[in-house]
């Protein structure tokens, strides 16, 4: 439930339009709805700003579809992560309005636009192609959480000038997530280039000495630049959320 929305509520009950059993009918979910195998936090955007987000990695068809149907009784925006094809066909049997987004693995049901700053965006960077399906993991979850996204792909230290030649649409940026893999330099450049926080994630991409993303891990956490922040290996849902909480600034 949202702020605006339990605002409503207490001001029917105060006025008297409500009856407070009716109210309590309502409230009943707060702050979760256990389901046995997992308890719906409703009360997650009270407090962080934004709806619990399905990671649908490791649970079950009929797990994801329960989930769904129970946050499906708010008008969030609902957003599953490393979703496949299979779970999307399976939850668009109870949310029609569903959106698949394949390279992202991500489902959106209720998809709305809520633009809360039209004038910001979030810029999503990344080195190299092999980088996008983490890019658009957090492009989408942005998109999701009502924020504009400028997507600026392929554009890593190989070819420097690729970058300089989108100079402006990343100085315009009010956060930037720089998403690479390899050896993971471009969030230093990056961050030698804006006045803008800048979120890194490193990738699994890259041959053996990468190990999986742990090369670009090291790099970035040992930037040189000031103001670059690092998540987790392909964490592209956790730079989102973290750009979209300084974006709400």
């Amino acid at each position: 439930m949202a702020q605006d929305k339990l605002r409503s509520l207490l001001r029917q009950v105060q006025n008297g339009t409500l009856p407070v059993d009716d109210a309590l009918e309502h409230l009943k979910t707060l702050p979760f709805e256990d389901l046995g195998y997992a308890k719906i936090d409703h009360h997650r955007k009270i407090r962080n700003g934004f709806p619990e987000v399905i990671y649908c990695e490791g649970k079950t068809i009929d797990q994801i579809k329960g989930i769904t149907g129970a946050l499906m009784k708010t008008d969030n925006n609902i957003l599953g992560t490393r979703a496949t094809k299979e779970m999307f066909e399976a939850v668009r049997e109870i949310a029609p309005n569903a959106v698949y987004h394949k390279s992202a693995r991500c489902i959106v049901v209720n998809p709305k636009k809520e633009d809360f700053h039209p004038e910001r965006y979030i810029a999503v960077v990344t080195a190299g192609t092999s980088d996008m399906p983490v890019a658009e993991e957090a492009a989408v979850t942005a998109e999701t959480f009502g924020n504009r996204v400028e997507r600026l792909y392929d554009v890593g230290v190989a070819g420097l000038h690729r970058l300089l030649a989108r100079l402006d649409k990343l100085r315009g940026a009010y956060v930037v997530i720089v998403v690479a893999g390899m050896e993971g330099a471009l969030a230093s450049v990056v961050g030698g280039l804006v006045d803008r926080p800048v979120l890194a994630v490193p990738t699994s991409v890259g041959y053996g000495a990468s190990f999986h993303g742990i090369a670009a891990l090291l790099t970035m956490l040992n930037s040189c630049a000031s103001g670059v922040s690092v998540v987790n290996i392909d964490n592209g849902f956790g730079a989102a959320y973290t750009a979209s909480l300084i974006m709400k600034d």
